[in-house]
């Protein structure tokens, strides 16, 4: 970061205390999540980036539930209680009050403008500081500027008020350039002038924004920064907003991947959030979602049509067409398709993971396979084994979960149940169609035979009428004429 930003302190004020009703929610507005966080979560992350001095952040609608979230993020930030007075300006004005000493930079952001990045924001405050203006406005110029106040300038090209979208003439809602509500204040003009800020707009509110003018009428240079990238100006206010924002911002982030050495071969419908990390040589293939805190290791591939969230994918995996939640892969693994993975899943180094399976709170040893059409819950697989087709842990009694555990090298026979709380030894081996109630000893063969009875006519007698009545009629009957001509070829 330049010299010039770190010369003057910095303080930091978040407006997040709005309803944000065009959002039609009971959720706050700043609380919305794109690419992993709340709005609110990605502009704390940019304001903390700069170093400041101190971060305030203003709330009121759904106060303790969006101070949770700040606090969760960033304990050290001071959350302000704004009053029953409206409207950004008497937001700052409190924030102010909770710092009376500080004489440096204000920055002012809002909570629901997600996309700023740090580059932008050392930029709007170098112009700040190397003008020595008394305010500096972010803007941008947009194709639809509805919606968002505009900034009105003089003859001079500097900035001469900014006016609310509902407040502007058609004249000045025909102006494309827009406030972004982002502003570098020095405190003290700040404080001179924003409680002189009143109420006569179309809200009721005290806007901000009239601090500009105020600064103005006082002979005080306002300066302005215009975004080189007007997407990182746009903010939320409704659910149409908040699906582009996610995705610019899943576009950036997929970019940024690429860059980093990650093949992703279609990012319209790959989306990976801004908490996961991918290694250099990673394959993405379509319609991929990688999400939270999920991070895949070098050379492995992951997709189509698969969904990670919280996972570790090793070095070298293959994980296709799967949906996981909270599992580890091992190196080397592979996984689906059509595999669902839920929480507490651990899959070793070389292990597989196959077609329809589901799988919880198990580890799966290394090399240990589990092909296809089974579910392994509550399990301890060791290495080396190879569960048959159609393998089922009975893990609960109706009243409890219980633990099967089976041991290095068990090779079982298909369809299998594995009634819980029960062991298999190492080395052991199951017949097809067991139902395995108690411990297996080390390398013993487990069947469960029972003789098989044949009833005959038994479709014939109680399900007459039926089509399978009929055929099994005419099938008895035809095999009693095969019968008696072999007897009389005999």
């Amino acid at each position: 970061m330049s010299e010039n930003i770190t010369e003057t302190q910095l303080a930091v004020v978040i407006l997040a205390a709005g309803q944000g009703t065009r959002m039609k929610s009971t959720l706050p507005k700043v609380l919305h999540r794109i690419g992993g966080r709340p709005l609110l979560g990605h502009v704390l992350d940019t304001a903390r980036a700069l170093s400041p001095q101190s971060v305030l952040v203003v709330v009121r609608h759904e106060r303790d539930m969006v101070a949770d979230v700040v606090l969760d993020i960033a304990p050290e930030i001071v959350v302000v209680d704004q009053d029953e007075v409206p409207g950004t300006g008497r937001a700052v004005e409190i924030a102010l009050a909770q710092v009376p000493d500080f004489t440096g930079d204000v920055l002012v952001l809002s909570g629901d403008v997600p996309l700023l990045d740090g580059d932008t924001l050392s930029r709007l405050i170098r112009r700040h500081r190397e003008s020595g203006a008394a305010a500096t406005v972010l803007s941008a110029v947009v194709d639809d500027a509805t919606g968002y106040g505009r900034v009105i300038r003089d003859s001079a090209g500097g900035v001469q008020r900014i006016v609310e979208q509902k407040d502007a003439t058609d004249d000045e809602a025909s102006i494309t350039e827009i406030n972004a509500g982002v502003y570098v204040f020095q405190a003290a003009p700040l404080r001179a002038h924003i409680s002189l800020v009143g109420t006569a707009n179309a809200q009721g509110e005290r806007y901000l924004t009239d601090v500009v003018a105020l600064l103005r009428d006082s002979r005080l240079a306002v300066g302005v920064s215009q975004a080189t990238d007007a997407t990182a100006a746009l903010g939320v206010n409704d659910r149409v907003q908040l699906s582009e924002a996610a995705r610019l911002l899943n576009a950036r982030t997929v970019r940024r991947w690429q860059l980093e050495g990650a093949m992703i071969l279609d990012p319209a419908t790959t989306w990976i959030d801004v908490t996961a990390t991918l290694a250099p040589d990673v394959t993405v293939l379509p319609n991929t979602h990688i999400l939270r805190s999920t991070s895949i290791a070098e050379g492995a591939t992951v997709g189509p049509d698969t969904s990670l969230v919280d996972c570790e994918v090793g070095e070298n995996a293959t994980v296709t067409r799967t949906d996981a939640t909270l599992a580890v892969i091992g190196a080397g693994a592979t996984v689906g398709p059509f595999a669902y993975l839920r929480p507490n899943t651990i899959l070793g180094t070389r292990g597989k993971i196959g077609t329809f399976v589901e799988t919880k709170n198990s580890t799966i040893g290394d090399r240990s396979k589990v092909p296809h059409l089974s579910y392994i819950g509550d399990t301890t697989i060791g290495t080396g084994v190879n569960l048959g087709a159609g393998a089922i842990t009975a893990n609960y009694d109706d009243i409890a979960k219980h633990r099967t555990e089976i041991g290095d090298e068990v090779h079982t026979g298909s369809h299998n149940v594995f009634v819980a709380p029960v062991r298999i030894g190492a080395g052991a081996k199951t017949g097809a169609g067991a139902v395995i109630r108690k411990d297996v000893p080390a390398g013993a063969l487990a069947l469960s035979v029972a003789p098989q009875r044949n009833v005959e006519g038994w479709v014939e007698t109680n399900r007459p009428g039926t089509g399978a009545a009929e055929v099994a009629a005419k099938a008895r009957s035809a095999q009693k004429a095969d019968d008696g001509a072999q007897e009389e070829d005999g």
